[in-house]
């Protein structure tokens, strides 16, 4: 099958889904569903102070289910959750380098929401704008050990 012309090569490129993130509005509750009915492995829960969330990662298989709880109703999860319920938010890739997957998405036309890796609860991350990606969210977490982890102070 050839590739879809439309679809920039540094999104070709993506390494694997890191996690697939809900919205929700109580981790425990969720936990519920997700641990006990299901049986994926609960690898933590934290408070992530400057995003205004609390997220828990569960595991499945290479990849992660990440919930995400709004501890302040005036983010845009807070908003997200009060206008179309719990549910997908963003699915997130692994790439090697993220500021070089950021400078070639820019220039193959795809709107980022942020321009440089920032801090995340897992590794530098960075978001593409759901404009851009056919109304998703998605998301870019560098893999462990690459540029932007010392950039950024993270070990």
């Amino acid at each position: 099958m050839p590739s879809d012309p439309k679809i920039p090569d540094a999104v070709r490129r993506l390494g694997k889904i890191h996690h697939v993130a809900l919205v929700v509005g109580s981790i425990e509750a969720s936990i519920e569903l997700w641990r006990g009915a299901l049986g994926l492995d609960l690898e933590t829960i934290m408070d992530i102070p400057y995003d205004r969330v609390r997220i828990a990662f569960l595991g499945v298989g290479e990849s992660k289910i990440e919930l995400v709880q709004p501890t302040d109703d005036s983010t845009g999860v807070a908003r997200f959750l009060a206008s179309k319920g719990e549910g997908f938010h963003h699915v997130c890739f692994e790439v090697v380098n993220l500021a070089e997957s950021l400078l070639r998405l820019e220039i193959d036309g795809i709107e980022l929401i942020d321009t440089a890796p920032r801090k995340g609860a897992e590794g530098p991350v960075a978001f593409l704008h759901p404009r851009s990606c056919h109304g998703v969210l998605v998301e870019l977490i560098e893999a462990p050990g690459g540029p932007a982890w010392a950039s950024l102070g993270m070990t």
